[in-house]
């Protein structure tokens, strides 16, 4: 498929056509829906981060004015909210999956867990009545600490977990890890916490049940990226549904990152006390109640060693990790530190063996789930910190020491010793346009004049692979998936032309509406004001996955690429009966049907209409109308990857670091919207300088309380800690889908925090400092300095 030069089509940087509705207050979110007689709903949550819930009285809350209905776990008699991922140990054994039910029964088991449902004539007297419920709590020991998790005597989130382990899995060969460690002229070893992440999409959680006594119908309203996967979910395995009685509907989304993939409990209970108290329930999640109820991100501790030969050629890389579940199993957490990140561990290296151990852990915590990158940041974190450390313990230049172990660009496809084939790549490409970018060459002139005003200047960078569009069904099936990761798109093409294209994907902040227009618009040659997008909502779409792991374009454009091919081969017979002519001697380019060799031609608006106004058409060969759906499922995984590049200055007196330089060179594959393109990576950049230097979920050890609830606490990137983001490209196709594309939307925040902290530790080196933790805040880069001069004065 190549570029066509359409000034709206594929690679122009046409405009956002949705961001007219966002930017004037017209878009319609879930909390803007009203529904005739709708009321409200008020989770009264645990404050504890582990206890038994002795009695729970709401007599006198059901007494106070306005309340509707109080519901506690007795009062549920429907199912739990199931894991859609089963991992099993090394053993063979299946995970520990405990129930996670939508209300407490028996006991709380972190800060925020749901032991009441509150539904009143006013969100303020469904929280009063919430605040007269007396509950009596036994409390008991908690856990929140991922490395002490399954240590002895640790307190047990649940009795079947014994030591907490919910799996003990592992992947690669380690007898030939093992050979290989045993002949290395050089080991490097490294310690990583990737810390646990709060997502905070601007818009929070909101959920609508709705039920119709009528037809014994359910509609759920809800902020979600996968509005049929919440359908699957909640009506066959929470609420027992049947689907043509469920419509999930969900509206634009202000954000997700990750963390509106999911089915929450919250979604279940609005649902099934619709159909209780027969009329709608509405439930708008708060920031401070996101902080205990929205799955979180990351928490990992890993330890790794890299061998290597004299040459510095890497030999074989082990690594084990211990990662945090908290309390539940969120829908897709336990294939986020497996098969999303362990696969990955070749990164863009020939590392010819790898052997990776993990250990999923339950603590009193937040459930932990897929967050922007969704394991891929974690590994490319800890290979990104591994090869700097290892090129600075042989002496061996970090930039050469990386190219001398890149996967050449004639490897490809290249199987790893991971599991996952590479496709296509060029990394030395990505490597050399970045440098050139970032000026690396003229680094050492900046640090002298930084040092002149008495700051330390630090380079930093990262060499990254990811996989998206996980795929195909029948592998991810065989690894514990337990759906589908197909896509579904719908191309209806109207009388007068024009077309509605209907996608199993979502937009929260994408721009779907306009890509997928371009691409369409480009197709099919109709003019791009000329096609309308939809998507959100269970009855206009077949079925459909939602949008995460950068799959919208790869696997949901390519449906629609499909559903094309579709339109435009039926068009073609329509057209050659119009021109008399055989379909085989029929071409289409740029909107119009040519008969080769003559001066025959037919618009593809009149063809359309003749499919909807049949006088003239081939009736016997042909039905009328034209709309065609496709399904798509992938061959394999895409993989984007790249270089960034992150230059720091830094004040040793109060340990504050500036972001003063950042390019991002990536190769995503075909880009349909440059514009677009760029606004991800900035975005995704922005959130891995967050990690890197400011955001960290902090518990107390001791009770188990969330000590960064707020705003006040849960440092969020604000403008003046980025700079002016340098992005480019560097493409190479896809080899397996029909558009050629790989993703972009988590690059960002994959690539940007090594490279981050890399420029920190570059920066910190000449003062003694070795090691940081992210993220590296100024009070805890300013106590590395003075330890580091405190060791120094030792000696």
């Amino acid at each position: 498929m190549a570029d066509t030069g359409n000034p709206t089509g594929i690679g122009a940087s046409v405009k956002r056509k949705e961001d007219f509705r966002f930017l004037t207050g017209q878009g319609t979110y879930t909390d803007d829906i009203k529904r005739p007689g709708q009321a409200y709903a008020y989770i009264l949550r645990s404050p504890h981060a582990h206890a038994e819930i002795v009695k729970i009285d709401t007599a006198r809350a059901k007494a106070m004015p306005g309340v509707v209905a109080i519901f506690t776990g007795a009062d549920y008699d429907k199912g739990g909210v199931p894991c859609g991922w089963q991992i099993h140990s090394k053993d063979g054994s299946p995970m520990v999956e405990p129930p996670h039910f939508p209300l407490c029964k028996d006991r709380v088991r972190h800060v925020g867990d749901q032991v009441a449902l509150v539904i009143g004539e006013s969100l303020a007297q469904a929280r009063d009545a919430a605040e007269a419920i007396a509950v009596t709590y036994k409390e008991l020991p908690a856990i929140v600490s991922t490395a002490d998790a399954d240590k002895p005597g640790a307190a047990q989130v649940w009795p079947d977990a014994k030591n907490n382990t919910c799996f003990d899995w592992h992947l690669g060969d380690k007898a030939a890890v093992d050979a290989a460690f045993a002949k290395a002229h050089h080991v490097t070893k490294i310690d990583i916490v990737n810390q646990r992440l709060a997502p905070n999409a601007m818009e929070p959680r909101a959920a609508i049940g709705d039920y119709d006594r009528a037809t014994g119908e359910y509609t759920l309203y809800t902020t979600s990226q996968n509005p049929h996967v919440i359908r699957l979910l909640m009506g066959a395995f929470v609420l027992q549904i049947p689907e043509h009685k469920l419509r999930v509907v969900a509206p634009d989304v202000g954000g997700g990152f990750g963390s509106k993939i999911f089915h929450y409990s919250e979604e279940a209970l609005v649902t099934w006390a619709a159909a209780k108290v027969r009329r709608p329930v509405k439930w708008t999640s708060d920031r401070s109640e996101a902080f205990i109820s929205d799955a979180q991100g990351r928490d990992h501790v890993s330890h790794a060693e890299l061998a290597l030969d004299k040459d510095g050629k890497f030999l074989a890389l082990r690594v084990s990790t211990k990662a945090n579940m908290g309390a539940y199993l969120s829908t897709f957490a336990p294939c986020v530190p497996t098969y999303l990140s362990a696969t990955l561990l070749a990164g863009v290296y020939t590392t010819p063996a790898i052997y990776a151990e993990v250990k999923a852990v339950f603590t009193n915590t937040v459930a932990v789930d897929a967050y922007r990158g969704a394991g891929r940041p974690e590994t490319t974190y800890l290979l990104e910190r591994l090869v700097e450390k290892a090129a600075r313990e042989t002496g061996i230049d970090r930039v050469e020491l990386r190219r001398k172990n890149f996967i050449p660009k004639d490897a490809f496809p290249y199987q790893t010793p991971v599991a996952l084939q590479y496709d296509s790549g060029d990394y030395f490409s990505t490597l050399d346009i970045a440098l050139k970018r970032a000026d690396w060459a003229g680094f050492e002139a900046r640090r002298a004049e930084a040092k002149k005003r008495g700051k330390l200047r630090g380079i930093g960078i990262s060499t990254y692979i990811e996989a998206c569009g996980i795929a195909p069904s029948a592998v991810v099936g065989s690894l514990g998936a337990r759906a589908g990761l197909y896509e579904c798109g719908s191309i209806r093409v109207h009388p007068t032309g024009s077309v509605t294209v209907f996608t199993g994907t979502h937009s929260h902040g994408q721009g779907h509406e306009t890509t997928f227009a371009q691409l369409v618009s480009d197709t099919l040659g109709v003019p791009f004001d000329s096609v309308e997008v939809s998507h959100g909502d269970t009855n206009k779409i077949p079925f459909g996955m939602g949008t995460y792991g950068s799959r919208s374009l790869a696997v949901g454009g390519s449906a629609l690429v499909k559903a094309m091919d579709k339109i435009i081969a039926k068009a073609t017979r329509i057209a050659a009966h119009l021109m008399e002519a055989s379909a085989a001697d029929v071409e289409f380019k740029n909107g119009e049907f040519s008969v080769k060799g003559t001066d025959k031609k037919v618009p593809f608006g009149q063809v359309a209409l003749t499919a909807y106004v049949p006088h003239n058409y081939p009736i016997t060969e042909l039905e009328p109308g034209l709309e065609e759906t496709a399904f798509y499922d992938p061959l394999n995984f895409t993989y984007p990857g790249g270089c960034h590049i992150c230059e720091v200055e830094i004040d040793p007196d109060t340990g504050v670091t500036q972001v003063a330089k950042f390019t991002a060179v990536d190769d995503i594959g075909r880009v349909i919207n440059p514009m677009i393109v760029e606004g991800q990576v900035h975005g995704g950049v922005v959130q891995g300088i967050g990690q890197a230097l400011l955001e960290n979920c902090a518990y107390d050890n001791e009770s188990g309380q969330l000590l960064t609830g707020s705003y006040m606490d849960y440092t969020m990137p604000r403008a003046d800690d980025v700079p002016s983001i340098d992005v480019a490209t560097h493409n190479t196709m896809c080899t397996h889908n029909p558009l050629g594309s790989k993703g972009v939307g988590e690059v960002g925040a994959i690539g940007s925090p090594p490279a981050v902290i890399n420029a920190v530790l570059d920066a910190l080196l000449p003062v003694g400092v070795k090691d940081i933790t992210m993220p590296a805040t100024p009070v805890k880069v300013w106590q590395a300095i003075q330890s580091a001069g405190s060791a120094k004065a030792a000696e």
